[in-house]
């Protein structure tokens, strides 16, 4: 064990792999500076440039990036009061106060500090967690891999708030997605539609950004605002007073560290969960904290910050040890498993045990980097949250395209990113959780899989081993839970049943019509079918059906909404959940609707000139197209910027990555310009 973390340091000594880390810890700080643009997105858009890396160089840039976006959040949330991340939005609650008061600074001290205590506190856990968790791996076999799956979908009913059904639903719709393509058990097709695109089922990259990346930038672009106005501020002055404050509360620090690291080991919960718990309980733990917490006490500021990086280590554990996703980006990170040919669980305790232990050791040294970088650039950080829209969006949609055409290299993923980009944009305006979906899409290989295997090597009596009765009844009761205390809530099944009302028939009503209408219609798909093949699509359907018809009747028919009202008329969420929410800051439903219409419109567009021209001569007249109908941008910005984002592309696409572009229309027509022109 000893030999293999020795081994690891010597592997991560390595300068490419060093320079690999701290590329990622780079984009991840201003990921995290940028709200919107979080963990998994980054995630998402830098998983396809790990194709074809050395294995160790791409685990170091994956997580070297998302260690650290929970890090820099921190300076939109204290200086602007607006989250960078999901993670940092309890860390607002005291930190932009003191920066009112003038103590930025200060809030800038203690928040990196406890990061990076925190962090290294998560790295701590997962290398402690191997040498246990080595022998309980052994003794697992496919049943019990199996049950651990299950157990994993089954928490998506925990991470929809008040909308478990609808959770339900999208991982039932992720696990459909998932068997599109060759069946693994017959060889026969699965909702191909003869399409060779999808003969090997859709890849994980363009689904990826699609429900995570486009439906962000959607709402940017909707917004059409910067994210602050004042860029006066002094972010500097009192810093080590704050590294005082948090040393000075060591033992809260410990604390929250150990609560975020143990709830980021618990499949699919993430930041939004554990900062607010980590912040609450430090508001109850501390003496007088019930009345200092929300008023720029700097222990709120610690409590937050020192939980949400420690959790990124503990979410590590069951994603490496049992292939069950910690959080939303780790199951996104699943997808660097397979595109490396590696297999969650005993082999990344035994044969690749110098990988996991090198999995620590960038954990550790991009929280180290991430908040050394922080405390040397917080006012240059900052300002990347007063870039205007119009110069911030092409820039940022040309490297997601770039980056979802990596997915299988065939034109097919630019449709699904558009695709999923649009399902994801919908799921979020009518708070239907999306990482339920991803979830899906991950896991549900891995059910079948191991389904079958265990039922051919034990039959069913695999269902009557201690280890998966102990898991599938977890799996239930983290199903059931969320159920259980809405009726408790209501006064029991007869009050719900008094409190219905007259049928509600809204824009959630068609949406929940067309997803049973697709469940129905790939259900009538499956009639052909080997029945080898649809046994475990056929359980996933019928059961999707179920829930979505629940869920459209409790819709409906229930006298409330999702959200309840305060006595101010203000909406207040019932409870915190694994996604984000849009907020039009007032804007009216018909101007959403139309500046929604553009920014997809655009995406056609650039898709439609990718057939024509290519990809890199897109690029650059969309950076330029962009920037004088959105923003009128001056000529002299936008030809700077369309010529570094052309230089760009051309140097790491086309001959550091060496892609193979897709044909085009002026390229098939006049083969010189094919010859000549990058991508064309």
């Amino acid at each position: 064990m000893l030999d293999a973390a020795g081994n690891a340091v010597v592997i991560m000594s390595d300068p490419m792999r060093l320079g690999f880390l701290f590329l990622g810890v780079i984009i991840g700080l201003v990921l995290g500076v940028i709200p919107g643009l979080g963990g998994i997105v980054g995630l998402a858009i830098l998983l396809p440039f790990t194709f074809g890396m050395d294995t160790y160089a791409a685990f170091a840039l994956l997580l070297g990036m998302g260690s650290v976006t929970t890090t820099s959040d921190t300076i939109p949330a204290v200086l602007f009061g607006v989250p960078g991340t999901s993670g940092s939005a309890a860390t607002i609650l005291d930190g932009h106060p003191l920066a009112k008061q003038g103590q930025a600074g200060r809030a800038f001290g203690a928040a990196y500090t406890a990061s990076l205590l925190g962090g290294i506190f998560g790295a701590f856990l997962l290398a402690i967690s191997i040498p246990i968790l080595r022998p309980v791996m052994l003794s697992f076999g496919s049943p019990e891999m199996l049950g651990l799956a299950i157990f994993g979908l089954s928490m998506v009913a925990v991470l929809s708030g008040s909308s478990p059904l609808r959770g339900l639903c999208a991982a039932a719709l992720g696990l459909l997605i998932s068997f599109v393509g060759t069946d693994p058990q017959t060889g026969n097709q699965r909702w191909s539609f003869d399409t060779l695109y999808l003969f090997e089922g859709f890849p994980l990259v363009p689904i990826s950004l699609g429900l995570f990346a486009l439906p962000e930038l959607a709402d940017m672009a909707i917004q059409r605002r910067s994210i602050a106005s004042d860029s006066h501020v002094d972010s500097r002055k009192g810093q080590m007073q704050g590294v005082r404050d948090t040393f000075k509360n060591w033992w809260l620090v410990l604390r929250v560290a150990w609560l975020g690291a143990a709830l980021g080991a618990v499949p699919g919960l993430g930041g939004p969960v554990v900062d607010w718990i980590a912040y609450g309980y430090g508001a109850k733990s501390e003496k007088g904290g019930s009345e200092t917490f929300g008023t720029g006490d700097i222990r709120g500021v610690i409590s937050s910050e020192g939980a949400n990086n420690a959790k990124e280590g503990g979410a590590l554990v069951p994603t490496i040890a049992f292939g069950v996703p910690g959080s939303a980006g780790m199951a996104i990170l699943l997808g660097a498993f397979m595109i490396h040919g590696l297999q969650p669980g005993p082999e990344m305790l035994t044969t690749h045990l110098d990988l996991t232990y090198s999995m620590v050791w960038s954990v550790a040294l991009a929280n180290i980097l991430g908040a050394g970088i922080c405390f040397m650039f917080s006012d240059q950080f900052a300002k990347l949250a007063l870039i205007r829209f119009s110069v911030l969006m092409p820039l940022i949609l040309s490297i997601v395209f770039i980056a979802a055409f990596q997915g299988s290299r065939k034109w097919g993923d630019l449709y699904a990113v558009f695709i999923f980009g649009l399902v994801g944009w919908i799921m979020k305006r009518l708070s239907w959780p999306r990482p339920p979906l991803i979830l899906g899409v991950v896991l549900g290989d891995i059910v079948e899989r191991y389904m079958f295997v265990s039922v051919d090597l034990f039959g069913f009596d695999w269902l009557w081993r201690p280890g998966v009765i102990i898991l599938f009844g977890m799996a239930l009761i983290g199903i059931a839970r969320p159920f259980i205390r809405e009726v408790k809530a209501s006064s029991g099944v007869g009050a719900m049943l008094k409190n219905m009302s007259r049928p509600k028939v809204n824009i959630q009503t068609a949406f929940y019509a067309a997803y049973i209408s697709l469940f129905v219609w790939l259900l009538w798909l499956t009639r052909d079918w080997d029945p080898l093949s649809k046994i475990v699509p056929l359980i996933v359907l019928y059961s999707a059906l179920l829930f979505s018809a629940i869920s459209l009747f409790n819709h409906t028919f229930r006298n409330d909404d999702d959200d309840a009202v305060g006595d101010d008329g203000a909406k207040i969420r019932k409870e915190l959940h694994l996604d984000t929410r849009a907020d039009d800051q007032g804007l009216p439903t018909r101007d959403m609707l139309k500046r929604a219409a553009a920014f997809f419109g655009w995406l056609l567009g650039f898709m439609v000139f990718v057939a024509l021209i290519g990809m890199i001569p897109t690029v650059t007249l969309f950076v330029i197209a962009y920037m004088r109908v959105e923003g009128r941008e001056p000529w002299r910005l936008v030809a700077i910027l369309a010529t570094g984002m052309t230089v760009f592309s051309y140097l790491l696409f086309e001959k550091l990555l060496l892609l193979p572009w897709p044909a085009t229309v002026l390229g098939d027509l006049f083969p010189i310009l094919h010859d000549t022109i990058p991508s064309m």
